[in-house]
């Protein structure tokens, strides 16, 4: 029987929810170890677990990876999410840069000092409506399909479900101007797998709040 795969992060979203979010959309079980102290963090990095110095870290098929890109990569090329070619692969790579670069400054804004916070979610739902989701409603709009990327479900249709969603929870209204965008959110929530990670008591994590903030900050001494 083969080994389920293991993801050691902080307890909760981070750079570790997009992973979550892939093997649980491909049907994939998975367990978790959390780092809750700075000297689990400092076992890691000296027992050579982390090639950088950094989390998420994943086991997966004998091999010991870090670095979300490269995890998120092989991991939708594993679960045959990446597209049938490398015109479909570079699109998808492209989209979910895309919406990486705006679940990134989501991440950032719970770091941020009150007084900042507000302003800056601000800044990030005006991003969403005029930069990021006017963009998807192109694609959409364009070829008429039901996915983003050759009509097929892909690592690229998770990701940009997984940020509007985050967004959502910043400004429930956000998708109000986007009716091909509002349509695909319904659409990619109802397949069957993510629907059962959108239910309570998965492994989807919550947004994060002042302790989350308060543990990671210990243990990365930032």
């Amino acid at each position: 029987m083969t080994a389920k795969p293991k993801l050691c992060y902080f307890r909760g979203r981070g750079r570790m929810e997009s992973i979550r979010w892939l093997l649980a959309a491909a049907g994939v079980e998975f367990e978790e170890e959390f780092i809750e102290t700075r000297e689990q963090y400092e076992k890691l990095q000296k027992d050579g677990r982390l090639l950088f110095g950094q989390v998420p870290l994943v086991e997966i098929d004998g091999m010991t990876l870090t670095q979300t890109r490269a995890i998120l990569s092989y991991l939708a090329a594993k679960y045959n999410l990446y597209g049938k070619d490398l015109k479909e692969t570079v699109r998808i790579d492209m989209y979910t840069d895309g919406t990486q670069d705006l679940m990134t400054m989501i991440m950032m804004a719970a770091l941020k000092p009150p007084e900042e916070k507000e302003e800056n979610i601000a800044l990030i739902v005006m991003k969403a409506k005029t930069r990021y989701f006017p963009a998807f409603e192109k694609i959409l709009k364009e070829h008429g399909e039901d996915f983003l990327v050759g009509n097929k479900f892909s690592w690229a249709d998770i990701q940009l479900l997984e940020a509007v969603l985050m967004v959502e929870e910043l400004k429930a209204s956000v998708l109000s101007d986007f009716p091909l965008l509002k349509a695909f959110k319904t659409r990619i929530s109802n397949i069957p797998t993510i629907k059962k990670f959108l239910q309570p008591g998965s492994q989807r994590k919550p947004p994060p709040d002042s302790h989350y903030v308060k543990v990671v900050r210990n243990i990365l001494q930032f």
